[in-house]
């Protein structure tokens, strides 16, 4: 399985306020992502001058912030089904995955309770 990026995530309904407080540490919006899953939820990547990235996603429906880590991959059911076997189980249901032009993605949480988006971006050539 290669992985191509691995970064911390955070899911919240004050989405705003996150990302003030990491602009204050240093962090610049790299890239936005608005209505994933056809709902009110952005995803923001944001990077700061020593590489490091951190992703804040606006999840109004959410009671609290969560944190969870973002794993890029190039192949997404190589990546799910590991993580299946690991003990894993996506977030939603079974199939539901969120699929774009140009990514898929799920949340998968462990039998401990830690959780990975697991996300693969849809580059020119997987088209």
């Amino acid at each position: 399985m290669q992985i191509t990026t691995f970064n911390p995530m955070i899911l919240s309904p004050k989405a705003d306020e996150v990302i003030k407080l990491f602009e204050e540490l240093g962090f610049e919006r790299r890239h936005q992502v608005d209505n994933v899953d056809d709902k009110d939820i952005s995803s923001v990547r944001m990077k700061d001058a020593n590489g490091f990235y951190v992703d804040v996603a606006s999840v109004d429906s959410m009671p609290k912030d969560m944190t969870t880590m973002r794993m890029n991959v190039r192949d997404f059911e190589e990546a799910y089904e590991f993580l299946k076997a690991h003990g894993f189980k996506n977030a939603r249901d079974e199939d539901h995955v969120v699929e774009s032009a140009s990514a898929k993605s799920c949340l998968m949480i462990s039998e401990s309770g830690f959780s990975i988006q697991l996300t693969q971006h849809i580059r020119k050539e997987d088209k």
